[in-house]
């Protein structure tokens, strides 16, 4: 059978989450869980890359009414997602579906409210994550929300210890998973072009770390004559 594209944290799924701790303490998660206030009350909510499923607990312990998707290319991560779901023992008020695929396995006519990319957006290169995040910016409504967590240095160029860690953090993924980046992407670029405005950010790890909540604006309406 041929690999699905994206599929390769298939083979770090088993110690992936250990590894991050190991490395960024809970960095990781708390600049996750610093998104989660800013979800609205109700929403539609697709959590792409959102592997063995920590951030699906977190959101279903929010107390808000979810209709969330839950999307994600590595099929290791996808399984063990799952199966945090059918352990999960408190009472929610979401509504959750899996699927196997990347953002190609989006319906056309789709529609989210939030778009949560948790150390996703990392991984491409330019080409590539300008499709990425074009395809995704087309499925989140106007005036939805893209919640955001990242490696973004604040200070660029980063310091020494932040660009020798990037580097053996590509290295070893290139490796094991065939992550094709090398370095961190122009996020803010990228944001840009698609029309993007920053509502709140906050910084973890020294600065390596990014938290982001952003909005596409509706787009104005002329006034009649």
């Amino acid at each position: 059978m041929p690999q699905l594209p994206d599929s390769g944290f298939t083979r770090v799924a088993s110690f992936y989450d250990a590894l991050a701790r190991l490395v960024y303490g809970s960095a990781l998660e708390q600049a996750q869980g610093a998104l989660l206030p800013f979800l609205p009350r109700q929403a539609r909510v697709l959590v792409i890359g959102g592997g063995s499923g920590w951030l699906l607990e977190q959101l279903l312990v929010t107390g808000k009414q979810l209709e969330i998707l839950y999307l994600d290319a590595a099929p290791a991560m996808l399984e063990r997602a799952q199966k945090r779901y059918r352990a999960f023992g408190q009472a929610h008020a979401c509504r959750v579906s899996f699927r196997l695929g990347t953002e190609q396995a989006l319906q056309p006519q789709e529609q989210f409210d939030v778009i949560f990319t948790p150390f996703l957006l990392d991984l491409f290169p330019p080409l590539r994550l300008r499709r990425l995040m074009s395809r995704l910016s087309a499925a989140l409504a106007y005036q939805g929300l893209w919640l955001f967590a990242d490696f973004w240095p604040v200070r660029q160029p980063p310091p020494w210890w932040q660009r020798q860690l990037a580097r053996s953090m590509y290295l070893f993924f290139g490796l094991i998973s065939g992550i094709k980046a090398k370095q961190f992407p122009s996020y803010g670029r990228h944001f840009s072009a698609l029309g993007f405005q920053e509502k709140y950010s906050r910084a973890f790890f020294r600065g390596m770390v990014q938290a982001k909540v952003l909005q596409r604006p509706m787009p104005s309406v002329p006034e009649c004559a």
